[in-house]
């Protein structure tokens, strides 16, 4: 039977953090606590509109606070492995934002915080509870895409406008909305990756990270398996409409994601296409914070509504599953999914994909720290029907 327990939590970094608010106080496990964020006229600005009485400007401060249980973090990428540290040794529960971290020794002194500590600690990786995951994830695990013989995903992002410590990122340093849904599909884990630099960002921009390309392309060879995955990502002096994107092929369907915003994903059965809607999965949340899958908290802020939502459309469902996850987490209900070792995994195959790109495509292997023994959801190909789709044919009316 689930947890009847209520949690208090604290959020700290209130541009995006601010869209789980009305979740967390809507969620029949949560009380939303307390908030955090430097600027103390944001803080308050925030806090009156929902409502929320303990603030902090100062974040050791929150961290000492021990009527908080959980912490979500929502601040800027390179805070994320001191806070998440800081929070785990302060005996919070922790769920953070991507990426994990920006460096490999960073991610290693997480995942040991959080095995020294046993508390919870969950990236919040927006794509892994998108309704396009959770789709294809049911689709795969009832065997109706048959084996899947190669994953291909996309994170394309104009950064323009955003805080100037964006210039020059390496484009993979932020690539976990693309590569979580490769490995996460089957619980897969990425064995070594090899990439691709392409183009050129702006000469004012190159001495940040000293990083110089336009694009990065990886190959992402999974662990034991004869699978693997393609993954682009881009940041800057690139024209395409905002898209965080994953296909599969299977042997039996195939999906593709949607050009543009404005169309269809398409479904395939062996050759035929066929254009669908993804359906939603509200259904596997509880019921007072379901109505945020499709609507409400996306657009209640009006021109408080953060960037990512402005440029990519609030995440595919996601943030209501995120929350709930985390706190079946915290309250035993649920295993964190990405846990320490899996969000290691995933986002140092973006980190160490950089690196090969700048040794020219070398072959660069993820540590054995970001590898478990747990084997993925393996569906084999169909020996006895060829083409394998043939028989899913047979059984259309």
């Amino acid at each position: 039977m689930p947890s009847s327990k209520v949690l208090k939590v604290g959020i700290v970094g209130l541009e995006f953090g601010a869209e789980f608010i009305p979740i967390y106080q809507q969620h029949p496990n949560a009380e939303m606590y307390a908030i955090c964020q430097r600027t103390e006229s944001k803080l308050n600005e925030v806090g009156d509109q929902y409502g929320v009485e303990v603030r902090y400007t100062d974040y050791d401060k929150m961290l000492a606070d021990p009527n908080i249980d959980v912490i979500h973090i929502n601040t800027p990428l390179q805070l994320h492995a001191d806070q998440v540290v800081a929070a785990l040794d302060a005996g919070k529960h922790v769920g953070c934002t991507i990426p994990m971290a920006t460096s490999v020794e960073d991610c290693k002194r997480i995942v040991d915080a959080q095995q020294r500590t046993g508390l919870t600690y969950m990236m919040m990786e927006t794509t892994l509870y998108s309704r396009e995951f959770l789709y294809l994830q049911e689709l795969y695990r009832d065997g109706a895409l048959g084996k899947v013989q190669f994953l291909r995903a996309s994170h394309h992002q104009d950064m323009t406008g955003w805080p100037s410590y964006w210039d020059g990122m390496p484009p993979m340093y932020n690539g976990t909305h693309a590569i979580g849904p490769t490995l996460g599909l089957a619980g897969n884990q990425a064995e070594y990756v090899q990439c691709l630099g392409s183009g050129s960002v702006f000469e004012r921009m190159k001495g940040q990270y000293g990083s110089p390309f336009a694009i990065e392309s990886t190959h992402i060879k999974f662990l034991d398996s004869d699978t693997g995955a393609e993954v682009t990502r881009h940041l800057w002096a690139v024209a395409r409409e905002y898209r965080e994107s994953f296909d599969v092929y299977g042997s039996i369907r195939s999906f593709e994601w949607a050009q543009t915003e404005d169309a269809a994903h398409v479904l395939y059965l062996g050759e035929t296409p066929e254009r669908i809607q993804v359906p939603d999965f509200a259904d596997r949340l509880p019921e007072p914070i379901r109505h945020f899958t499709a609507a409400g908290v996306y657009t209640a802020g009006g021109e408080s509504e953060h960037r990512s939502f402005v440029q990519g459309g609030g995440h595919g469902g996601s943030h209501p599953h995120l929350a709930h996850r985390l706190l079946q987490a915290v309250l035993g209900d649920a295993e964190p999914f990405p846990n320490a070792v899996q969000a290691a995994n995933i986002t140092c195959s973006g980190i160490l994909s950089h690196e090969s790109a700048m040794r020219g495509g070398e072959r660069v292997y993820l540590p054995e720290w970001t590898l478990t023994d747990k084997k993925p959801i393996v569906v084999e190909l169909d020996q006895d029907v060829q083409p394998p789709w043939a028989k899913e044919y047979a059984r259309t009316p």
